[in-house]
Parts: structure tokens; C-alpha cells; sequence
């Protein structure tokens, strides 16, 4: 997967994307969230994450005192041995990660915690919500971070004829 180049894309079709998905928000068509699930469906035939990971290694999900309670339990760790292991506050007052890449990333890929990730991870790229002209800002950061998002926004300006 060839990361710099969906990087490009998505940086050189920013302003676009912007405009089509604030043309969203305007005036939503009625089978929005159908297209949106179909297109989200059909870009993840295609995308295999794990060849990639690129979120785990760029950007750091937040964690929920929910997403610290279950994870801690699974490691058997206490919660505030936990955060104090693995975790910081940033400057918006949430709890992130300490250091990127992922501790929780493996050599492939794949998550060594996976079935209890934090709730932010399972979601990630968002490309599956209801009402997706909620997010647009971070839809368009995540186009930059992450090859499906960047083919979500690509597809669903083709799948609405635009």
C-alpha cells in the first residue's frame, strides 16, 4: 500500500472533498446513511488495514475511563497503573497514548489487545457512521491518515453523482 501517494491525493483533493461533504451537510439526500454503509462496505473489500496500520502508527486514539477499565481488567493491571504505563493527558484534558506507534501494535499489524481496543479504534475511520456530515472535519484529517477514508470520500462523491 503505497501510503505517500494516498497522502498526495488526499492533500491535493482536500479542498474538494470539503466542499462536497459541507454540500452534505446542507442538504443530505435522504438515503444518505444507506450509501454511506454500502460505500463503507465496499471500500473495505478492497482495503485490508492490515496492510497498513498507518493509524496505529501516526495517531493515537483517546481513551475512555470504559476503554482504561477493560483494558487494565485484560492485562490484569490496575486501572491507574495502567494510565500511568501507557498513557498522558494532552492539552484538550484526554487521555492518549504516551508515545506512538502503538504499544499495542504487533510486528503484522495486528492489535495485541484487539478484542478489548478502545472504543475509538474499533470505530476508526468513522466511515460507518449515521449522519456522517456530523464529522466532516475529521473525516478530512483522516482522508490524509488513512487510504480508506481517503476511497470512502472518493466513492460516495461517485455513488451520489457528484
Amino acid at each position: 500500500m503505497n501510503l505517500d501517494f494516498y497522502k498526495k491525493q488526499a492533500l491535493q483533493k482536500q479542498k474538494e472533498h470539503k466542499k462536497f461533504l459541507d454540500g452534505l451537510k446542507k442538504k443530505p439526500p435522504k438515503n444518505l446513511d444507506y450509501v454511506v454503509q454500502e460505500t463503507h462496505d465496499e471500500v473495505f473489500e478492497k482495503i485490508d488495514c492490515l496492510q497498513c496500520a498507518n493509524c496505529c502508527k501516526t495517531t493515537g486514539p483517546l481513551y475512555t475511563e470504559k476503554d482504561i477499565e477493560r483494558i487494565s481488567k485484560h492485562l490484569r493491571m490496575k486501572p491507574a497503573d495502567f494510565e500511568a504505563k501507557f498513557l498522558r493527558v494532552d492539552e484538550d484534558n484526554d487521555k492518549v497514548l504516551q508515545n506512538l506507534p502503538c504499544y499495542f501494535l504487533n510486528d503484522d499489524n495486528t492489535c495485541s489487545i484487539y478484542d478489548v481496543r478502545p472504543k475509538a479504534c474499533r470505530e476508526y475511520p468513522h466511515t460507518d457512521r449515521k449522519k456522517i456530515y456530523q464529522i466532516n472535519n475529521l473525516m478530512i484529517k483522516n482522508t490524509v491518515i488513512c487510504p480508506a477514508a481517503y476511497e470512502f470520500v472518493e466513492r460516495i462523491m461517485k455513488n451520489l453523482g457528484k
